[in-house]
């Protein structure tokens, strides 16, 4: 073999009279490059090949930088069809883009590798003959792998010579340009910047490549499987108009979500879980799916009836897009106990226009108001989740609205039923419009102005509606205030932003929070509709800064909806607080001539800290259904150990700006016990009004950290490793940092830096934790943010 692979690198030197080839060379070596079939039957020999050998490589060496929107080279490699995609230079995160470009989503966008081909995507697998020499000369993939092999990484701690700025300059070579590329960039083999496969890893990926790559199939449903489907299938394809309508909004409000059938599946290892999505599709049930692919999950369909289909997930779960939602009998009597068996008319169903599609309030306005709200807040978690886990991979200007940690609970939804509460939402459809519905296209000045004025019309009206509901502060109390229904743990929420990814978990997490949010129905769907349903990551620069900024009234609303529990004279105060030198068109806007709710609390205050008073009160309300997951508490640690740890939250101060947003900690107990912790950098801000020079708001002094058991985040920015009799000194270094080699010397001691020998054993170690310890949460992290210090 080796002669033979001498002899045709000559014939190839030979040929082409010079180091860099030519498409034409490759032609005439190896034919025309035309798209291959890679996917025999499930269970030929070779899938399981695939599946068994081949895949966990792939999966745990190549899909932590290669599966979201903003993966290098929009190369995806969590799925078969991701692969023979390949990679396209064009960039999703560009904010600069005057007009929209047309989207390249995997699975929607293009069906087939030829059409990806067709629209600009160039294969990272031999696409010639299929011969051994050939796969392994002429295929990317192949020829990056034996980069890394001839060119590790540098015996360096922080390495030189590359760019690990997520904005970097994609090169994105193809086979025709990679020589340029490997004589530019010797050491920018595969897994960039991280370390080499070892030995057995590469034998066995470059044996597949070799032999041609199969991959396979996907897996056949198993009888259980397809008899949900077909149930829920069945339901959501029912002929009323009420039926059509319920199905329309429950597929815009679960399009992005991981569905499973929680009665028929338990996670395992040699059994992972079959996840679902929800599509739009041109066939009924029992016909093969034809899905809708529109920019927008509202758009017109372009059909005479929409079938609504679940398709089995056929990629990796990768943590940052994972929204498990169960569907079981349960599920089902409840959604049918909403929206079917109440008594009331939908005389026809709403139109695809986007000033109707885009506005939930007006394309909803047949489906009660307490079944809308009910469902969103019976997943709450999930609804929060779908505004963090959808397109954006990648989110800085739009995540800059919000504050870095801060709590959220919900209006009781009791109110929802009430007459005048539904007849206001009625009056208020117009005020209630969403920028979406100017599509992906937007000049974003004068919108804002016009968007500004309408939230300004129905900020009064709703003050004017709560001084009669509430007047004399007549049950203005914490019962107002969602308690869960003693049991559901979505009744409260902690979001966590890592400057340009957040998270949103469960429960009350870390020490009272600098601001809070209490969200009412409207607020809950604008904000859906805002996001999730109505942005779009390849509008144009104004859709996406109109999306930012019409964000800061939503977040606004929600704060003053929590403020309206506090006395009078705290209010306004507080809010001040909240918003230090905020900029001139934000401080017209909070002083808008807008008469203030100034009814006055029924909550008997005790001290001058009624914030305080305000989230002691709510979570003993809500002790019931606030879960301990998160809590430094049975962790395998010595009491001792666990009380040094809880003291990280502590921690505050301007040192604290060399720690990066999240830090993975992994600390081997006294027994000899895994358990893994997140570390969380919070950044303080003045205020958070301000669109492009964030840094110039910040507030470092106030800077603390949220140290957290189990996972949290999916972009870690560090690893630790530690040993429990190391957890003290750990403390001690982390509370002390004051320059940049303080933390790099905390690193030295415990860091498993990208450049470190045994980082992908630890990586191995902190995803097989989380997944024995989260089998349906869990997912592969990213490490696109993973630091080089």
């Amino acid at each position: 073999m080796k002669l033979k692979r001498l002899s045709l690198l000559f014939l190839i030197t030979l040929f082409s009279g010079c180091a860099v080839y030519t498409g034409l060379n490759y032609d005439n070596l190896f034919g025309k490059a035309e798209v291959q079939d890679r996917t025999p039957e499930y269970n030929s020999k070779a899938a399981q090949h695939f599946v068994n050998e081949i895949k966990p490589i792939l999966d745990n060496r190549c899909v932590v930088c290669h599966a979201c929107y903003d993966a290098p080279c929009q190369l995806k490699l969590s799925s078969v069809e991701g692969i023979d995609r390949g990679a396209n230079k064009s960039l999703v995160y560009e904010g600069t883009r005057l007009t929209a470009s047309n989207p390249t989503r995997l699975f929607e966008d293009a069906q087939t590798t030829q059409q990806w081909r067709d629209i600009g995507f160039h294969p990272v697998l031999n696409e010639r003959s299929q011969i051994p020499e050939a796969n392994l000369e002429a295929g990317l993939v192949a020829r990056l792998l034996e980069q890394k092999q001839a060119h590790p990484l540098p015996k360096q701690k922080q390495l030189e010579g590359f760019d690990f700025n997520t904005d970097r300059e994609q090169q994105c070579p193809t086979i025709e340009s990679l020589d340029q590329y490997q004589a530019d960039y010797p050491t920018w083999g595969m897994p960039y910047g991280m370390p080499a496969l070892n030995s057995t890893e590469h034998n066995k990926l470059m044996a597949w490549l070799s032999n041609g790559a199969t991959m396979t199939a996907h897996a056949p449903l198993s009888k259980a499987q397809q008899a949900e489907v077909k149930k829920w299938e069945r339901f959501f394809n029912g002929d009323s108009l009420k039926q059509q309508l319920t199905s329309r909004y429950i597929y815009e409000h679960l399009f992005l979500s991981h569905l499973y059938f929680s009665d028929h599946q338990k996670a395992s290892k040699e059994s992972p879980i079959q996840f679902f999505a929800l599509v739009r599709s041109s066939t009924p049930p029992g016909q093969p799916v034809n899905r809708i692919a529109t920019r927008r999950p509202y758009d017109a369909p372009n059909v005479d009836r929409v079938y609504y289909r679940l398709v089995a997930y056929p990629a990796t779960i990768v943590d940052k897009t994972h929204q498990p939602y169960a569907l079981d009998d349960n599920k089902l009597a409840r959604i049918q106990a909403l929206f079917i068996k109440p008594s009331y008319e939908v005389e026809a169903l709403p139109s695809y226009e986007p000033t109707v599609a885009a506005n939930p309030m007006t394309a909803f306005a047949a489906l009660p108001v307490e079944a809308r709200y009910n469902f969103m807040l019976d997943n709450a978690q999930n609804t929060i989740m779908s505004f963090i886990k959808g397109p954006v991979c990648r989110g800085q200007l739009a995540l800059n609205v919000i504050n870095d940690r801060f709590w959220v609970f919900f209006v009781d939804p009791k109110t929802a039923k009430l007459p005048d509460v539904k007849a206001f939402y009625a009056s208020q459809r117009d005020n209630l419009k969403l920028p979406s519905e100017k599509q992906s296209n937007v000049v974003p000045l004068y919108q804002w102005v016009t968007y500004s004025e309408q939230q300004a019309r129905y900020l009064k009206a709703k003050t004017q509606a709560m001084d009669n509901w509430f007047e004399s502060g007549s049950h203005l109390t914490t019962d107002l205030v969602w308690d869960g229904d003693g049991k559901n743990p979505n009744a409260a929420l902690t979001i966590f932003r890592h400057f340009d990814s957040a998270s949103v978990v469960q429960g009350l997490v870390g020490k009272p929070p600098k601001t809070a949010w209490i969200i009412d129905y409207a607020l809950l769907e604008r904000i859906q509709y805002l996001l999730v349903d109505g942005f779009d990551v390849y509008g144009n620069f104004g859709h996406q800064l109109m999306t930012r900024m019409f964000m800061d009234f939503l977040r606004m609303e929600g704060e003053e909806n929590f403020l309206s529990l506090l006395p009078i004279k705290d209010r306004h105060q507080l809010m001040e607080s909240w918003y230090q030198d905020p900029s001139p068109q934000l401080s017209a806007f909070i002083q808008r001539d807008v008469k203030k709710f100034e009814q006055p609390t029924s909550i008997q205050y005790k001290t001058d800290k009624p914030q305080d008073e305000l989230y002691a009160m709510l979570e003993k309300r809500l002790e019931p259904v606030l879960g301990h997951r998160y809590e430094i508490r049975d962790t395998g640690l010595t009491p001792q150990s666990e009380a040094i740890l809880r003291k990280i939250d502590d921690i505050k101060g301007e040192g604290l700006r060399r720690v990066p947003q999240l830090v993975t900690v992994l600390i081997t107990t006294n027994s000899g016990k895994d358990q893994v912790f997140t570390l969380i950098h919070n950044n303080a801000h003045r205020n958070i009004s301000s669109l492009f020079d964030e840094e110039s708001n910040r507030d470092v002094a106030n800077d603390d950290l949220t140290f957290v058991k189990g996972v949290v985040g999916s972009y870690p920015a560090a690893f630790i490793h530690l040993q429990e009799k190391d957890i003290a000194d750990f403390y001690q270094g982390l509370s002390t940092i004051k320059e940049d080699q303080d933390y790099v010397t905390l690193l030295d001691k415990y860091g498993i830096r990208r450049s470190d020998p045994n980082f992908w054993s630890f990586s191995d170690k902190l995803h097989q934790w989380y997944q024995n310890d989260q089998p349906i949460e869990s997912g592969l992290l990213d490490y696109n943010r993973f630091e080089n210090r």
